[in-house]
């Protein structure tokens, strides 16, 4: 059931957002690395990154699975 709300929750975002979401939380890549690769700023990832954990515990709440 976990597995399911986070590929929809996936498949929601950015490809931008997925990207940096995946290389976090599936690779285990730095912020450091993320913003390098991706040419934007470390702020910039770690925003987004709060903001998609934010929204991802919404959307699995809505689905009934708490954190």
């Amino acid at each position: 059931a976990i597995t399911q709300a986070v590929n929809e929750f996936l498949s929601k975002l950015n490809p931008e957002q997925q990207k940096v979401f995946v290389r976090r939380y599936w690779y285990a890549s730095s912020i450091e690395e993320i913003a390098g690769d991706f040419g934007i700023t470390e702020s910039k990832v770690k925003s987004v990154l709060f903001r998609l954990r934010k929204k991802l515990k919404r959307e699995l709440e809505k689905e009934g699975i708490s954190l």
